[in-house]
C-alpha cells in the first residue's frame, strides 16, 4: 500500500484547489437543510459544477489518493458535500459500476454524475430493520417486468428521488438469504406511495414507501434473478467502507471549529474538556488513517471494499456522537437551540448508531469475517 502523492496528483491537487477557489465564490446561498426539494436543487448544481469542471468521477472511477485529496481539498475549503446524491453517488452508482451491464452503466452512471437524476435507497421494511434478509416486499414476474408489492421504510430521500434501489424477495420459498432480487425502481411509476417520516432534527429525508402492483421492467435487474443478497453485499460494502469517508474530513473541521470557540468562551481553561478534546483529535487522526487503508485496500481487490468498512463504521459511528457531545460542553446552554446547525447535527448523530447497519451487526461482521470467531458466540 503505497498513498504517497506522485507529481501528478500533486498536479491534481493544485488544479482542482485552484478551481474550487475560483468557483465557491460564485455559488447561490445555501437552502434551509430542511427543505428537501431545495436541498435537491441546490445539490444537483454542485455536481453539475463538477462535471463540467471534471471532478464529478472521484466517487467511484478516480485512483484511491486522487479520492482522498478530492475529499480533503472539497472540506478544506468549505465545498457542498454530496447531499441529495448521497445514495447515487455513493450506493447505487458504485455498485452499478460494479454489478451491472454496460447498458444499465451507459443509461444511470451518466445522469448521476451530471446530477441529472437522484436516487434513494429502499432497503429496510417495518419487520426486517437491521435483519436485512428478512424484507417481505415482493416481485412476481410478468412477462417483460417485476410486479412490486409490499413497503418500505426509513427510505432515504425518497421525497425527491427520481430512482430507487430496490431490494424485493422474488423466491418466497428460498432460505430468506436467497431468493433475493436488485432492482432499480423508477420513482414516477405508478402505485408507489411516499409518505415523508420527521426525525428527531426536523428533517424529512426519510419516508415510508408503499408499493401497490409497480411494474419495474426486467431489464432494470441489477445481477442475476434471486442473487440480489450477493449484490446487496455490493451495495453495503460501499456504504460501510467509503461512503462516510468525506464526513471524517467534515468531522475534523469542526473539531477545530470546536476547540477555537472553547478559547474564545473560556470552556478551554477546563483541562478535562482540553484533554477530551485532544482524544477526539487522535480519535479522527486514526479514523482518515484508517480510511486511507480501506480505500487503498479496496482499490488493489478489484474496488469494493471489504470488511474492514465494518470497522471503520462502527468505530466513527460512536466518535461522531462524542464529538457532538463535546461540542454541547462547549457551547454550554446554546447546544440546546435548534435553530443552530451544531444542535440539529447533535440529534442527527444519534441515528448512526443503526444508520447503514447498527453497531451490533458492525461487531458480528468484524467477529466472523475479520476475527474468524463463529457465529452466534
Amino acid at each position: 500500500m503505497d498513498l504517497s502523492c506522485t507529481d501528478e496528483e500533486e498536479a491534481y491537487r493544485a488544479r482542482l484547489r485552484e478551481w474550487l477557489a475560483a468557483t465557491l465564490p460564485g455559488l447561490p446561498e445555501r437552502p434551509d437543510p430542511l427543505d428537501w426539494p431545495a436541498r435537491r436543487a441546490y445539490d444537483c448544481g454542485w455536481q453539475r459544477r463538477l462535471y463540467d469542471a471534471g471532478y464529478a468521477d472521484t466517487h467511484w472511477d478516480a485512483s484511491p489518493t486522487q479520492r482522498l485529496i478530492f475529499l480533503e481539498e472539497t472540506e478544506r475549503a468549505g465545498a457542498p458535500y454530496v447531499g441529495a446524491n448521497f445514495v447515487g453517488l455513493l450506493h447505487a452508482g458504485p455498485t452499478i459500476a460494479a454489478e451491472g451491464t454496460e447498458a444499465q452503466r451507459a443509461r444511470w452512471l451518466p445522469p448521476i454524475l451530471r446530477g441529472d437524476e437522484v436516487w434513494c435507497q429502499g432497503f429496510s421494511e417495518p419487520d426486517a430493520g437491521s435483519d436485512l434478509a428478512s424484507l417481505r416486499t415482493k416481485a412476481v414476474r410478468d412477462g417483460d417486468a417485476y410486479v412490486v408489492t409490499g413497503q418500505k421504510i426509513w427510505t432515504s430521500h425518497a421525497e425527491v428521488a427520481d430512482w430507487c434501489e430496490l431490494l424485493v424477495r422474488t423466491d418466497p420459498e428460498a432460505p430468506k438469504h436467497r431468493g433475493i432480487t436488485w432492482l432499480a425502481m423508477p420513482m414516477d411509476a405508478p402505485g408507489i406511495t411516499v409518505r415523508p417520516l420527521r426525525t428527531l432534527a426536523g428533517s424529512t429525508e426519510f419516508a415510508e414507501v408503499f408499493l401497490d402492483e409497480v411494474r419495474v421492467p426486467v431489464s432494470h435487474r441489477v445481477g442475476e434473478e434471486n442473487d440480489g443478497w450477493r449484490v446487496t453485499m455490493v451495495t453495503l460494502s460501499f456504504e460501510r467502507g467509503t461512503a462516510f469517508v468525506g464526513e471524517v474530513v467534515a468531522c475534523r473541521r469542526l473539531l477545530g471549529e470546536l476547540a477555537r470557540t472553547a478559547r474564545k468562551n473560556g470552556t478551554w481553561d477546563d483541562p478535562v474538556l482540553r484533554r477530551r478534546l485532544g482524544r477526539l483529535s487522535a480519535e479522527f487522526q486514526a479514523l482518515w488513517r484508517l480510511t486511507q487503508a480501506n480505500v487503498s485496500e479496496a482499490q488493489a481487490s478489484g474496488g469494493v471494499p471489504g470488511a474492514g468498512g465494518s470497522v471503520f463504521k462502527l468505530h466513527y459511528s460512536h466518535a461522531r456522537q462524542e464529538l457532538y457531545d463535546a461540542a454541547a460542553a462547549v457551547l454550554g446552554p446554546d447546544a440546546l437551540d435548534l435553530g443552530r446547525d451544531w444542535t440539529l447535527d447533535r440529534l442527527s448523530s444519534l441515528s448512526y448508531t443503526i444508520a447503514a447497519g447498527t453497531s451490533q451487526i458492525q461487531r458480528n461482521i468484524v467477529a466472523e469475517r475479520i476475527l474468524g470467531l463463529p457465529k452466534g458466540r
